[in-house]
Order: C-alpha cells, then structure tokens, then sequence
C-alpha cells in the first residue's frame, strides 16, 4: 500500500519519511487517533515502505527484482516480513483448550483489506459474524509473535509488526507482549495502532514512541470523496463536513445500507411520540429499539447525541456551525427550536446516562423506556 492511497494526512506522511532519511525508526511506534482517521491505512503504508514499497519512484530496497517481488506480495497483503495482530472471536466449534491466534481469520483479514483499508471495529466483527461475542487479543498471539518475529528477514531487511488494537489485549497477553518490547528482535519495527491509549500497561506506553494522527481535514475529505467516490462537488462539501473528520463517516453517510436513515427515523419519532406525549407507542419504540443488540443501541445513542448537538446550534443561524445532511437540516428548521440552552445539557447526559447502562447489561427494555419518558419532561423545558 502507498502513502498516496492514505487519504490526507500530509504531515503524518512527512514525518514518518523523515524518521525513515534519518534512520531513526524507533522499534516500536502507537499510531493514535480517533476512528476514521486514517491511522492503520498510514502504518499500511508506513510498513509498505519499510519492506520495499516504493515512494516517488524510491526504494529502501536496492536491487530491482527485489523490489517488484516485494511490491506484488505486499499488494495480495501476503509478505512474509509483514505479521498482523487483531483483535479475534472464538471461532464456531472451538474447544475450551484450543489456542486462538489472528491466523485462525487471516483469511477474513485479508479480504477485508482487499475490500477497503479504512473500516471500522464493527465491521471487522461483521467479517468474523461475531454475533454478541467479544473480540480479544488472546494468550496465544504473544507466543505467535515471538515465533514469527525471530525467523530471519526473507528480504534481508526489516520485519514489521502491526497490531491493531492493542488495548484488546488480555492482561497475558499484554505482559508477555512488554518482554517482546523490552527485548525485541533485530531489524523489527512495531506499529501498534491504537483508539483507547489509555487502557493499555503504563509499562507498554512507556516503551512505544507516541505518534498522533489527527483527524482528516475537510477539504481533503471533501477531494477524496469527488476523485474517489465520483461525487459532485456540492453533496461531497456537505457530506465532508458532516464526516467531522472521519473517513468512516463520509463513507457510511455515502452507503445506502447505512444505519443512520433508520436512526434518523428512529429520532423523529422519540421526539414526535414524546412531543403529544403518547406513552403507549413510546413503550412500543422502546420494545423495538430493545431487540437491535448492544452495539447498535450505543450507535444509535450516539447520533442521538449528535442530532441534539446539531439541532442546538442551528439556532444559532450560522450555517457553517451546523454539519446536518439535507433531510437532517430540514426536520431541524421546525425542530430545532425545542432545544435550547435550558434543556440541551439534560439531553446530552440523558443519552450518555441510557449509553452506560446498555454497556453495563441494563435492561434494554426499562433503559430505554425510562428515556423516551425523560424527554417528555426535557421538551416541556425553554
């Protein structure tokens, strides 16, 4: 993968080239950055690099048949120097005993990758129809690791190590993964890629080079989606500034499978139910919303959220604070009124409130019927 398949993120690229010219590679690198961003395409790229890829026709290898042996298996995602680490299920018919690696869904792995580099955790759990199970990094992998990692280059050059998600790791796996950054092999770079930081061993962030990936920025959203995604300029400028950042964003407002039509939808009842306060269909909404599953119910709360945001600020009349779709923008002109510096607060803290519960195994039923009744009471306030 190219740096130039890695939308935006031109000061990430010329600092990792840098670290490169002057061979200063640390042996172990925390990509972080919020979802969408870009992070794992840019150790893509970044690995790709390190093992051949050429950049504006260069190459850290040398002799040209190299070079083209390296690139055509680095683009079937097949090199022998490049190791992936993710999070993983228990596969169907496991036994208790059986030891899971990343290698039991290479094969799920590498065809996501062909699909799209930039995907979201929620999709990598749909390629492994993870249902309701959770998805670990396990014991196991930090033994494959070190198995992989001590075999001698196949290139002559580096070995590279990328692990997404690292803060998935079981507490095993995560101390035996600290002796293997303590104490890493020869010619091997680490790329840990990571959106919760702070969930990992102070001792493994104290051993890993911080590299900060900020969000997209707009416009260059707003290019991808016209160069990349055929759009026309108008749509692709408002879809950019909706994506707020994030790639993911821009591409699941794109995708007419998107769950945010349904969200909207889902929204615009709530507050018409709770609005002539009809407390028999609020109780069917909420038994509705009670069979979506976890995840979805803590995706939905959260363009809940967002929907508030927004609504709140386009009283303001100051277009460019808003980041609505069309359909959005037109329920907010006779919405948004509703919202207002007395209650939006409590709007925000009654969504985040339902959020924690969902992810503490509340009752989805009671959660949710608690909150259609609090917005009742939230949109009598002005």
């Amino acid at each position: 993968m190219k740096f130039t398949d890695v939308i935006g993120q031109a000061e990430a690229k010329r600092r990792l080239l840098q670290m490169v010219a002057e061979q200063r590679i640390p042996h172990a690198m925390m990509l972080c950055g919020p979802e969408g961003s870009g992070k794992l395409p840019l150790a893509f790229a970044f690995a790709s690099y390190l093992l051949g890829e050429r950049n504006d026709g260069e190459s850290l290898l040398t002799n040209p048949d190299d070079i083209r042996n390296s690139e055509a298996m680095l683009a079937n995602w097949e090199h022998p120097d490049l190791t992936f680490t993710y999070p993983v299920i228990k596969p169907k018919g496991a036994s208790s005993t059986q030891k899971i690696t990343s290698d039991d869904f290479a094969s799920q792995w590498k065809q996501m990758l062909q699909q799209n580099v930039y995907f979201s955790f929620n999709q990598w759990l749909g390629y492994m129809d993870a249902e309701n199970q959770q998805a670990v990094i396990y014991e196991s992998e930090s033994s494959r690791l070190m198995e992989r990692l001590c075999l001698k280059s196949s290139q002559g050059g580096y070995k590279v190590s990328i692990i997404w998600l690292p803060e998935r790791m079981n507490a095993t796996c995560a101390n035996k993964l600290l002796k293997l950054l303590e104490e890493p092999p020869s010619e091997t770079v680490f790329l840990l890629v990571s959106e919760q930081p702070e969930l990992l061993l102070e001792t493994i962030r104290s051993r890993v080079q911080r590299f900060d990936v900020p969000a997209i920025e707009t416009p260059e959203i707003e290019k991808a989606l016209i160069e990349r995604r055929g759009i026309d300029a108008e749509a692709a400028h408002r879809l950019a500034r909706i994506a707020n950042g994030s790639w993911l964003n821009a591409l699941s407002a794109l995708s007419t499978e998107s769950e945010i039509p349904q969200f909207f939808d889902l929204f615009v009842v709530l507050m018409r139910k709770a609005y002539t306060r009809n407390v028999k269909e609020l109780m069917e909404w909420s038994e509705a919303i009670a069979d979506f599953g976890r995840e979805k119910q803590k995706r939905m709360l959260d363009y809940f959220s967002r929907l508030i945001r927004e609504n709140f600020m386009y009283n303001f009349r100051q277009t460019e604070l808003c980041y609505m779709s069309e359909k959005e923008e037109n329920f907010a002109s006779n919405f948004a009124r509703f919202i207002n510096e007395a209650n939006v607060i409590g709007f925000m803290e009654l969504f985040e409130d339902a959020r924690n519960k969902i992810i503490r195994n509340g009752n989805a039923k009671i959660v949710l019927f608690n909150m259609a009744l609090h917005t009742i009471i939230l949109l009598t306030k002005k």
